[in-house]
């Protein structure tokens, strides 16, 4: 099996699950929760978990997050992404 963390090291590439926007509480784990789910969620559920918070930060931004909304929307874009 390729580990595609490895092969990102190699090539100097950032995967979505390296950063976090607004935080550490995820990144702080032994597990990032996006992880665990994707390991018990079929390909299909994940994709629709990641989907839904790509409309949830960006339809509630202008009256909630505002500029940090639309960035942990951009990172589940480019979690979406390395699912394509």
């Amino acid at each position: 099996m390729i580990d595609l963390h490895e092969m990102a090291k190699e090539f100097d590439c950032n995967f979505a699950r390296d950063h976090q926007v607004a935080g550490e509480h995820y990144t702080s784990k032994s597990i990032q929760p996006w992880d665990f789910m994707q390991a018990v969620m079929s390909e299909e559920q994940f994709e629709g978990y990641i989907r839904g918070n790509i409309i949830k930060y960006i339809a509630r931004y202008p009256e909630k997050g505002g500029k940090i909304d639309v960035e942990k929307a951009r990172h589940y874009i480019d979690k979406l992404l390395e699912l394509l």
